[in-house]
């Protein structure tokens, strides 16, 4: 789909953004600045909900979400991420904020202790293999449990090249190869040589409602949440266009 490639489009790129700043904020969204991201993606109504229960933050970074948890009264939160450096940083969270009694880090799941409540947000556009993921979910899942998933931008958003996104879709006017190369160039940053090195799967909206239809889960609910100023055309044909994120709720097929 993409039509400039080669080694203009890398100078071009490089030209347009030498540092690797576009369109797609860097660090905390303005959305999310002295709130609440669990309130905000969720409702207030979430805190009600893990009251008591034990939840698995899956992908949880450096913790934020999973003593925030905590301190609404979790009985237990299980953070799990990849990342070394982000499951230090999610102990230390907890530490200071005297939860590390119901605070859990650990870079997989411990195959013993099963959730209530899994939640991943911002997540399912990042996964290597997102099918495997759902399967995992049923596993770490009890049997009456549920998934609360939102994430986005999806690929077909403005910006759903993340990274890559330096100014609206630009992940479709330049190649691939090109944007690798780019990105392999800026500073502090590894040579790769696909999005998927890079943490990007390309989903879209009709992608993961098959991911999930041949999953061991259905959708309880399902939102496809439209820009703001793209609210009028979030229909139809342009519904993956016009989707700032996706929000749902999984549960078990056997449990309905």
């Amino acid at each position: 789909m993409a039509i400039v490639g080669g080694g203009l489009a890398t100078r071009i790129l490089m030209r347009l953004s030498p540092t690797g700043r576009g369109g797609l904020s860097q660090g905390t969204p303005k959305a999310y600045q002295n709130q609440s991201k669990l309130e905000v993606l969720l409702g207030p109504s979430i805190w009600e909900e893990i009251r008591d229960k034990t939840v698995i933050d899956f992908g949880c970074g450096e913790g934020i979400e999973a003593v925030e948890l905590s301190e609404h009264g979790a009985r237990h939160v299980i953070g799990i991420d990849l990342w070394d450096y982000w499951l230090w940083l999610a102990t230390e969270r907890a530490r200071q904020h005297g939860v590390s009694d119901r605070c859990t880090f650990a870079p997989m799941w411990d195959g013993r202790t099963r959730a209530d409540i899994i939640i991943s947000l911002d997540s399912f556009e990042h996964f290597d293999d997102p099918a495997a993921i759902l399967t995992a979910f049923q596993r770490m899942l009890k049997p009456d449990g549920s998934v609360i998933a939102c994430f986005g931008p999806t690929w077909y958003h403005p910006y759903g090249g993340h990274l890559y996104s330096i100014f609206p879709w630009a992940h479709f006017i330049f190649t691939e190869k090109a944007l690798v190369a780019w990105r392999s160039t800026l500073p502090n940053k590894s040579a790769v040589r696909s999005f998927r090195e890079t943490g990007l799967n390309q989903m879209t909206i009709a992608r993961f409602e098959t991911l999930v239809e041949q999953s061991p889960f259905r959708f309880a609910s399902f939102e496809a949440v439209p820009i703001r100023r793209l609210r009028w055309a979030a229909t139809g044909l342009l519904r993956e266009f016009t989707t700032s994120i996706v929000r749902c709720r999984l549960e078990p097929r056997h449990a309905i």
